[in-house]
């Protein structure tokens, strides 16, 4: 698997951004790729798990970031899901610049120090932050959380984001569990981020899912818009790299959901 990815040429563009004016109460999303988001209200900018790497030691990207890292607003909030190579990238939280708070949950917050935040917080699984208009809450994930083989006392999860009346769901990793039914109960996210990468062969469908589960996912929360990520960036399975996309298309319009699934392309916002 690693071995295909450096054949692989890698593609992408970093895009020159083209980040909307935007009124209260509307968001701007822009795919960076991989799991990284960033997201825009008009008095809040948002990372989630920010991963710029060309390189995650011997594992290729094989398609570009969307943005470079130069051409972010300032960051006043960095979201990180867990502790894993490909979510928190110390090398790309170095080079920010100078976001305010980072928000993680239990147990990753020493990994982040000396990292440039101004505020590191820890979460449990369903606690809450608030500050200023926003906040953000810790969801449960089925995942796991160790950076290395040493250190499983590292906690994980997803993060719904509340600010100017809307609801932003990341799923971090997860496979498919009977929690992203709480989830909609108790946080009810409009917009939903779900994982559709890195499902072949079955086995890596404990800790991880695909187009079918996360359709699934979707429904459970009972949101309104799905946008797919963990796909395209970095080969961690063994599907084609544009199979996860392709298969969602298939199933979004065989049950009706074609527009609901917004399927971003990496560096360019999308208004919500």
């Amino acid at each position: 698997m690693v071995w295909k990815a450096w054949l692989t040429p890698r593609t992408g563009l970093h895009r020159k951004p083209d980040f909307p004016k935007l009124p209260r109460g509307k968001v701007a999303i822009t795919w960076i790729g991989h799991a990284s988001f960033l997201i825009q209200f008009s008095d809040l900018n948002v990372l989630i798990d920010p991963n710029f790497a060309n390189w995650l030691f011997l594992l290729k990207r094989v398609k570009r970031a969307g943005l470079k890292i130069a051409d972010l607003p300032p960051i006043d909030l960095v979201l990180l899901t867990h502790a894993h190579f490909d979510h928190f990238h110390k090398p790309t939280l170095r080079k920010l610049p100078e976001p305010k708070i980072g928000v993680m949950p239990w147990g990753v917050g020493e990994l982040a120090r000396g990292l440039g935040f101004g505020r590191i917080l820890e979460l449990q699984t369903w606690e809450s932050f608030s500050h200023a208009e926003w906040k953000v809450t810790l969801t449960p994930a089925q995942h796991w959380g160790a950076r290395t083989f040493h250190d499983s006392h590292r906690g994980y999860g997803g993060f719904v984001l509340e600010h100017q009346g809307r609801r932003i769901y990341h799923a971090g990793d997860s496979a498919y569990f009977d929690g992203f039914k709480e989830i909609g109960k108790r946080l009810a996210p409009e917009i939903a981020l779900l994982p559709i990468g890195a499902y072949y062969p079955d086995s890596f469908r404990r800790m991880h899912m695909g187009p079918d589960e996360a359709l699934r996912v979707f429904k459970d929360l009972g949101a309104q818009w799905f946008i797919p990520m963990h796909y395209g960036a970095f080969k961690l399975s063994f599907e084609e790299l544009d199979a996860p996309p392709n298969w969602l298309r298939e199933l979004a319009k065989k049950e009706g959901q074609t527009r609901r699934v917004q399927i971003l392309e990496e560096g360019i916002p999308r208004v919500f």
